[in-house]
């Protein structure tokens, strides 16, 4: 269904939605989607971090015995 949606058939949905909900209130949304696009990709950012962290910091249990062995 969508497949068939053209370049003039974009162009009438904007305008549509543009006179639907005015300029002030897209550029509005459209800011809080950035927000949230930035917040997503900084708790990304922080929790491989906090999983490098945790693995550089994991203790090394082999037995004193094996470690000779290789």
């Amino acid at each position: 269904m969508l497949n068939n949606i053209g370049l003039p058939g974009l162009l009438l949905i904007a305008v549509v939605v543009l006179v639907l909900f005015g300029r002030g209130k897209i550029s509005s949304l459209m800011g809080e989607v950035g927000k949230g696009i930035t917040a997503f990709k900084k708790g990304v950012n922080d929790s491989t971090k906090e999983l490098e962290d945790e693995a550089a910091a994991a203790k090394d249990v082999t037995p004193q015995a094996d470690k000779d062995k290789a």
